[in-house]
C-alpha cells in the first residue's frame, strides 16, 4: 500500500495578509505546495490529503483537482476554529484553531494508511520525501513513528523571526524530545537566539537538530491523538490560545 502525505494547510495568514498556501514562488506560477506534491509523487505516495479550511475549498480544487488527476488521489479534511471531536462534549471559544495535532485529528475518515505529515509553506527537499516513504513502507507500526530532521542553521530567516521544534535524540537516533521555540533568528553577534515564554532570549547552537513538522505516522495514532485532545482540551478550557501540537503528543 502506498504511503499517504497529509498536508496542513489550514493556517490563518493573518500576518501574512494572503493565501500564502498556494501564493505562486516559483518561475512558472509554482507554489511551494506544488514542489512538495510532485517529490511526493516521484517518491512514490500515493495519496494526498488537504487539510483546510472549508471556505478555501473551491480554491483548491480549482487549483489541484485537474492537475493532480491521474498522478495521485486527492482527498480534502476541513479544520475549523473548533471543529467538533468524538469524545470531547463542549469545545471553549475560541479565535484560532487548535493547532497542528488536532488538524492531523481532522482527517482521520480519509486516512487508512501510514501517512507523513507537512506544512504547505514550508520546502523540505526529494531526498526528505524518499526517505520518508521508504520509512512509511516498510517501518511504519503502532509504536514506531518518525521524524524528519534539519540542521537549525539552514532553516532560519533572513527576513524574519521563525518557529522551530528543537529535538533531542539518543545515542541510537531515537527522538527523545521536541520543544517548540519561538521567534528563532540570528541576531548581530551571528548568534542563534529563541525567546523563551518568560521573554528571555536564549542561545541555541547552529548545528541543532529541529523539527519543520516533518512526521510519519501509523495510521493507529489517531486514537492516541483523540484520546490526548481530550485530555488537552479539558486542561485548557480557559485558555484560548493553547495550541495542541504534534510534538506534545510525540513526547509522550
Amino acid at each position: 500500500m502506498k504511503p499517504t502525505l497529509l498536508i496542513l494547510a489550514a493556517g490563518m495568514g493573518s500576518r501574512y495578509g494572503g493565501l500564502k498556501q498556494i501564493d505562486a514562488v516559483g518561475p512558472h506560477g509554482e507554489a511551494i505546495i506544488d514542489y512538495s506534491i510532485y517529490d511526493a509523487i516521484r517518491a512514490g505516495f500515493g495519496k494526498v490529503v488537504f487539510v483546510i479550511r472549508e471556505e478555501l475549498e473551491a480554491a483548491f480544487r480549482e487549483r489541484f483537482d485537474d492537475k493532480l488527476a491521474g498522478k495521485i488521489e486527492v482527498a480534502y479534511a476541513y479544520q475549523a476554529v473548533n471543529t467538533p471531536i468524538e469524545g470531547v462534549d463542549h469545545l471553549p471559544e475560541r479565535q484560532k484553531p487548535w493547532g497542528t495535532a488536532h488538524a492531523v485529528l481532522v482527517a482521520e475518515h480519509v486516512i487508512d494508511e501510514p501517512f507523513a505529515v507537512i506544512n504547505a509553506d514550508d520546502y523540505y527537499g526529494i531526498s526528505a520525501f524518499a526517505k520518508m516513504a521508504d520509512f512509511l513502507r516498510t517501518q511504519a507500526a503502532p509504536d514506531h513513528y518518525s521524524m524528519v530532521g534539519y540542521v537549525l542553521a539552514k532553516t532560519i530567516s533572513d527576513h524574519g523571526s521563525v518557529s522551530r521544534g528543537v529535538a533531542q535524540m539518543d545515542d541510537n537516533h531515537y527522538l527523545t524530545e521536541v520543544v517548540e521555540r519561538h521567534k528563532v533568528r540570528r541576531e548581530a553577534d551571528g548568534r542563534i537566539y529563541f525567546t523563551d515564554e518568560v521573554g528571555t532570549d536564549v542561545a541555541v547552537a547552529d548545528e541543532a537538530l529541529v523539527s519543520m513538522n516533518y512526521w510519519g505516522f501509523h495510521p493507529a495514532i489517531f486514537e492516541e491523538l483523540r484520546k490526548q485532545f481530550i485530555e488537552f482540551a479539558r486542561n485548557h478550557a480557559d485558555n484560548p490560545k493553547a495550541e495542541f501540537y504534534i510534538p506534545l503528543v510525540a513526547n509522550r
